[in-house]
């Protein structure tokens, strides 16, 4: 009975549009796995909401990151729906040390810029929150060039968001990071396996 209390409560302290940003990014990441085009006008509303969470939660760089990634889902619908993927798939590649370097440099000056501006403002974790857009930003491009280990930036990253999340008390988000970084972990295993495959193939 009080475990019954205490999820009530629990409920009683999410809002809407949290719930709704959860269920349609759950939604956009399913859909996307199963090559539907549907996923990019869940990901749209999922992105357009967590604009708004995340202003609320004074998370300014997630929430610079959203029109990051709303551009890129607009960019997407519009790409699947007058370009059908191709038969042949894209191969999976391993990351080379001159894009770690890049990567790593990349990370370092953005998140001492936008960290060093968002410490005026009323942000919370701004060096934090600007470190976690900054890899978000990497494992993306990564993610587009089909880069094996784009998944374990994912992964990392996803981990950090879990307790920045729980700490704003976002605990559906907290839910939806972790789900995410099961996720990575799988399509990493996948990547991986396929990797090993085009490798092994003469």
């Amino acid at each position: 009975m009080q475990v019954v209390h205490f999820l009530q409560e629990w409920w009683g302290h999410q809002t809407w549009p949290e719930v709704i940003g959860v269920v349609t990014g759950l939604l956009c990441v399913y859909l996307a796995a199963v090559n539907n085009i549907w996923n990019w006008p869940f990901a749209i509303i999922s992105v357009g909401l967590y604009i708004f969470i995340f202003f609320e939660a004074r998370l300014y760089a997630d929430m610079g990151l959203q029109f990051y990634f709303m551009t890129m889902n607009v960019y997407g619908w519009y790409h699947w729906s007058h370009n059908p993927p191709a038969q042949k798939k894209a191969p999976v590649i391993f990351i080379s040390k001159r894009e770690v370097i890049i990567a790593v440099i990349a990370v370092i000056l953005f998140t001492i810029i936008l960290g060093s501006v968002l410490k005026y403002t009323t942000a919370s974790f701004p060096y934090l929150d600007s470190f976690c857009t900054a890899c978000s930003l990497v494992a993306q491009y990564l993610l587009a060039r089909k880069v094996l280990q784009n998944w374990l930036i994912w992964i990392f990253v996803d981990i950090i968001y879990v307790g920045i999340y729980t700490f704003k008390e976002l605990h559906l988000t907290a839910i939806m990071y972790v789900i995410y970084a099961a996720m990575s972990l799988l399509g990493y295993l996948d990547w991986k396996k396929e990797y090993k495959k085009q490798i092994s193939t003469p």
